[in-house]
Formats: C-alpha cells, sequence, structure tokens
C-alpha cells in the first residue's frame, strides 16, 4: 500500500460541520530542538518529514504554539500550506493547541486568562496562514483560572468563526462534561499508552459517546518498545517491531482512538505508518490487557 496510513481506518470528529480524518495521524512536537525547544538540529530533515507523513496517507497533524514554541506552526506552514484558496492544507487536518506557556526547555506552565487564550488563537491563525484553525485545543485547564472564564472564550471564538472544532487535553470525565455544557466537545488528548492506562475511564467514556481519543506518547519511553521489552515477543510473532505492536494495539482498542506517534526520522515515520497494516490477533490483544 502506498499510503499505509489509510489502513487504519477513518474517524469523523464533531456533528456539526464534521470533519473525517485517518485515524493514525502525525504529532508535530519531535521536529523542533531538544527539550522541544528552539529550532530543530536539521531544518530540511523535518520539512521532508512532514511531506512524507503526508505521503504515507496521513491527513491529521497535530501541533501546538508551545511546540518551540512557535516552530512547529512555522514549519508545517513551510512544508504543507499550498497557498491554494480554499483549504489552504488541501485534505490535511492541521489541529493545534494553546494555553501553555515556555520558560526554557522542558518548562510548561498554564495560562488560561481569557485574553492569553484570545491571543493564542490568533496567532496561531496567523502562523498556520489560516482563517478558521479546524481542531483547536485547550493544552491544559489552567485551575488558577474559573473553567467557565476558559470555557466561555473559546465559545465565543468559535462563534466568531476562528475555531471550526474544540477539544481538550489532560481533563477527567467531569471536566469533560462540563466543559460539554458550553460547547460542543470533539475530542480529548490524554497520556495513554500500553504501559499507561490511567485514562481508561475517560476512554471509555469517549467510546461510548463517539468522541475522539488522541493520545498522546503513544509509544511510551523506550523500555516499552525496546527490542527486548515487553511488546517484544508479541512483535515477533506478528513480523513487526515493538512499536507497531504498541500503535496497532491502540487502533484496535477502540475506534474512537487517534495516535499521534511523533518523530523527526524518515526512518520511524515510515515505521509508525506501517503498524496501521498490522492486526494483532486475539491472543495478542489478551496479553496485552493485563501483561504491560
Amino acid at each position: 500500500m502506498t499510503k499505509p496510513a489509510h489502513a487504519s481506518g477513518q474517524f469523523t470528529l464533531g456533528t456539526t460541520d464534521p470533519m473525517t480524518v485517518y485515524r493514525l495521524g502525525f504529532g508535530a512536537m519531535r521536529i523542533t530542538g531538544a527539550g522541544i525547544w528552539g529550532d530543530p538540529p536539521d531544518h530540511d530533515r523535518a520539512i521532508a518529514v512532514l511531506r512524507e507523513a503526508v505521503d504515507l496517507g496521513v491527513d491529521f497533524i497535530d501541533t501546538a504554539d508551545s511546540y518551540g514554541p512557535f516552530v512547529s506552526e512555522d514549519l508545517i506552514r513551510e512544508a504543507l500550506r499550498t497557498g491554494k484558496s480554499g483549504n489552504p492544507y488541501g485534505d490535511v487536518i492541521v489541529a493545534t493547541k494553546g494555553g501553555l506557556t515556555r520558560h526554557g526547555p522542558d518548562e510548561w506552565r498554564p495560562v488560561g486568562r481569557p485574553e492569553y487564550l484570545r491571543q493564542c488563537v490568533m496567532m496561531s491563525l496567523r502562523r498556520l496562514g489560516v482563517d478558521r484553525i479546524d481542531l483547536w485545543q485547550l493544552h491544559r485547564i489552567d485551575p488558577a483560572v474559573p473553567e467557565d472564564e476558559q470555557f466561555g472564550v473559546i465559545k465565543e471564538m468559535q462563534d466568531e468563526g476562528l475555531i471550526r472544532h474544540v477539544g481538550l487535553s489532560e481533563v477527567s470525565v467531569a471536566e469533560l462534561q462540563r466543559a460539554q455544557q458550553v460547547m460542543e466537545i470533539v475530542s480529548v488528548q490524554n497520556l495513554f499508552h500500553a504501559g499507561e492506562r490511567q485514562s481508561d475511564a475517560l476512554l471509555q467514556h469517549c467510546t461510548a459517546h463517539n468522541i475522539g481519543f488522541i493520545p498522546w506518547f503513544p509509544l511510551g519511553r523506550g523500555d516499552l518498545t525496546a527490542a527486548d521489552g515487553p511488546l517484544a515477543a508479541i512483535a515477533e510473532r506478528h513480523r513487526c517491531t515493538p512499536s507497531q505492536v504498541a500503535l496497532a494495539w491502540l487502533l484496535q482498542k477502540s475506534p474512537v482512538l487517534l495516535p499521534i506517534p511523533g518523530t523527526g526520522s524518515p526512518e520511524h515515520l515510515r515505521e509508525n505508518c506501517a503498524a496501521a497494516q498490522v492486526h494483532l490477533d486475539e491472543a495478542a490483544m489478551a496479553e496485552l490487557a493485563t501483561a504491560v
């Protein structure tokens, strides 16, 4: 298959003005510098990875204004914006996030003041070169700012036509439900992978209500997908890699899961996209339910 990501199947986000994407996407965090800070060590390689992701069938790219900061959005525009009328990214949906500030490598601090969230949206529109963001996600609910103020300004921007769909990141079921009282929430983005399942209750809720669940860090840390790690035996039986087992498990666990593995390596990108063609047997799924 020339576009292996298409083997992941599709999912439709939203009920009003819905948008359908292939379930295996691309997370554009790792195309920045070390500590998700500054420019990538190889600019041309980062551009090539983004373009190859689309060539491999990816049509859902997730980023954030805090990646770099700003670097990831700038690279996406340079690599993928066509400049044509209508949707300047063609069939590709670019999702971004706002609400985290950066003070150095690996430092992340939430700011949810309404005027700051509006600034996040306005600057992402400018950097991406669009009139409307297809999916804008609140990167974190700021505990220092009333939720109603944060949700309220997001709904205002959606009503103004600046945001098409709204998502949340790192939330509980209760937080999701409170946000839903203000506006439609089409996706959540929580830490989730074969070795980290603390958000399983949220996944069950999203599965029951057909809300997209974007698991960030879908491959976990290196020990999960190591050649001698907990997924190695399953990978050997299925003639694939442990990383591909981790992604295939997500795709089979729930139809609402939209994994977004990120990488700055063309080789890892091809490996990740090929995971959409891996089908784990019942024995593997049963083993993964308890073994990791």
